[in-house]
């Protein structure tokens, strides 16, 4: 890293809530939010935002005519951009770049509109333009009517930390100065859900009584090894981060590490058995770093079986130990997906919020049916992962202090 890159804010909304307090409120129950729902009349695993913050959604798209056609993921985009440049202090109109993904993007409206266009032949005069890749960025750019980039892009599930990537670019190169970054994500549809059952991923109920047992209490169940089913359950939420050159008092931490690999590609949704991408992203961000630096690791573990096996041997090829060990030098492991599902493109910036408050409150989530990890007396430094279809990783390195 060449400046120091401060995140000077981070705002959120997901089946935690929004709020810092009711976030981190929730991080300390041992409870899933994972609910089910009806979806093409059948009741599914999934993650959920509070009925509050959806009549909050419902009074944005009445407070400007053109935001009643737009998508759920723009709509969160835009509440969460709001907050974000509240709490670092940034105003409209002032100078920054917006990049905000999504992996699956408009897919309410997508699906809205197509199913209108088998019905009648025809689709509405909004269906292209609410529709693309860069709606999200542009919209919330036209609302806090920044003067600089806007950028949109759809990595898969690294979206999110795909963006801090490229402002980290940005910001190092001179040509910004501030950077709103994050994901977006509304997957929670009928098309969107058979898909993911259709890759046999999902997570669902079984006749086997222990198994029936484990996902009735867990139905996700990220980083726990002795599952022998995929696990994985769908969760919506946006979450963006202000990041800013140089050192910053209002800093909630510092960027240390930037990282990125992609897998060679064996098929359409594949990752390699030890996850080389993430074994190359880690020590892309570790290189100048200690390895009994790193406290901490928020991994991807989407909840199925290649998925968090494959990250989980990449991590013990760059750290060389495994979680019963009492070396000093292996981090203590841990996810949100148990507790949120997968929020897709919002993902890897949801990890980034759990990572900071951890910092912040100096104290360890652990995943409660996990195996339990050896406790650290402080959280400095805590490495992010994210990975998409294809293996397109990305592991991002914070700590308190640059």
């Amino acid at each position: 890293m060449k400046e120091k890159i401060a995140i000077t804010s981070l705002a959120s909304i997901s089946p935690l809530g929004k709020n810092p307090e009711a976030i981190w409120r929730n991080y300390l129950s041992n409870e899933t939010l994972i609910s089910t729902k009806d979806f093409n009349g059948t009741p599914q695993f999934v993650a959920t935002i509070p009925e509050e913050i959806r009549q909050e959604i419902e009074e944005l798209k009445k407070s400007e005519i053109k935001y009643k056609a737009l998508d759920e993921t723009v709509l969160l985009a835009i509440l969460v951009s709001r907050q974000a440049i509240k709490n670092a202090g940034w105003k409209k109109g002032d100078d920054f770049g917006i990049n905000i993904g999504s992996s699956r993007g408009a897919t309410q409206l997508f699906e809205k509109h197509h199913k209108e266009f088998l019905e009648t032949g025809k689709t509405s005069t909004l269906a292209s333009p609410t529709t693309t890749l860069g709606n999200i960025s542009s919209w919330v750019a036209h609302d806090l009517k920044n003067n600089g980039p806007e950028i949109s892009h759809s990595i898969t599930c690294s979206t999110a930390l795909h963006a801090v990537l490229n402002a980290v670019a940005w910001l190092q190169s001179g040509m910004a100065n501030k950077f709103l970054v994050g994901g977006s994500e509304a997957p929670l549809t009928d098309f969107t859900i058979a898909q993911m059952h259709a890759l046999k991923i999902y997570s669902k109920d079984s006749s086997n009584s222990e198994l029936a047992k484990q996902t009735s209490e867990y139905p996700c169940r990220a980083f726990d090894f002795t599952k022998t089913k995929n696990t994985m359950v769908l969760g919506e939420g946006a979450a963006v981060a202000c990041l800013e050159v140089g050192e910053n008092q209002n800093a909630l931490a510092y960027i240390e590490g930037i990282g990125y690999a992609t897998d060679d590609i064996e098929h359409n949704i594949s990752i390699s058995d030890e996850a080389n991408c993430f074994q190359k992203s880690m020590k892309m961000a570790l290189q100048n770093t200690k390895l009994e630096d790193v406290d901490a690791i928020v991994m991807h573990a989407p909840g199925t079986l290649k998925g968090d096996t494959s990250e989980y041997k990449a991590i013990l090829k760059v750290f060389g130990t495994s979680t019963g060990s009492a070396q000093a030098n292996h981090p203590m492991l841990t996810t949100n997906k148990w507790k949120v599902g997968h929020t897709f493109g919002a993902s890897g910036m949801l990890n980034m919020e759990m990572a900071i408050m951890m910092m912040q409150h100096n104290q360890f989530i652990e995943v409660p049916f996990a195996e339990k990890q050896t406790i650290r007396k402080e959280i400095k430094k805590v490495l992010i992962n994210a990975v998409g279809f294809g293996g397109n990783a990305v592991s991002i390195l914070l700590s308190k202090d640059f």
